[in-house]
């Protein structure tokens, strides 16, 4: 497998124009979460932000964000398209690495192709990470994609099933799931949404 786990290489596909996650503005079902109000400002992280676009988003609608990426390319452009009126911090980071001082400080975490994107063998590693993040009471908005089962990747296939078994293990209880009607036409019915409520670490 290619070196995913290095932020070179996903330096090297923003640099060759091989990002094609990449939607070029805010993700239109997180932009109709927003609009519903239910979900209240908190403190949120974005793991795997890219350029910033769902971050600044949040932002603008008074959450206080913190967008994570390890590749340099994406962190400059997330600042090269800082928004005064609406400010994120930005951190150069690996997402399994972050400080023991951010752990229990988020009310949300937000997840959308960060987790199709890491080897699937540390997918539960990276559900660790989420856990660790939150709050008790916290919540994850997971828009997973792509649900399908292709080999390869990245993006790597996404099992909802195997979704549900990683966080439902670390306290986490699913509290809605939908097949967004707005997803962008390319990956219509390869989405779901899902929301989960963190009940907290035990000992």
């Amino acid at each position: 497998m290619r070196n995913i786990d290095r932020p070179e290489f996903w330096e090297q596909a923003y640099q060759e124009g091989r990002d094609a996650w990449d939607l070029g503005g805010p993700t239109p079902v997180f932009q109709r979460l927003l609009r519903s109000g239910e979900f209240p400002p908190g403190r949120m992280i974005v793991p795997g932000a890219g350029r910033g676009y769902d971050a600044r988003e949040f932002a603008r609608h008074g959450f206080t964000v913190t967008a994570v990426d390890f590749a340099a390319d994406a962190v400059q452009d997330m600042r090269d398209r800082a928004d005064l009126a609406a400010p994120v911090e930005i951190l150069q980071a690996d997402i399994f690495e972050l400080p023991d001082a951010m752990a229990g400080t988020f009310d949300y975490v937000l997840e959308y192709v960060c987790y199709c994107a890491i080897d699937p063998r540390r997918r539960p590693e990276y559900a660790d990470a989420v856990a660790r993040l939150l709050k008790p009471g916290g919540t994850f908005i997971d828009l997973a994609m792509p649900v399908d089962d292709h080999t390869g990747g990245p993006p790597f296939a996404v099992s909802v099933a195997e979704l549900l078994t990683l966080f439902t293990e670390r306290g986490f209880t699913l509290v809605r799931r939908e097949i967004p009607p707005d997803s962008v036409p390319p990956r219509r019915g390869r989405e779901e949404l899902l929301i989960f409520r963190f009940a907290g670490l035990t000992a």
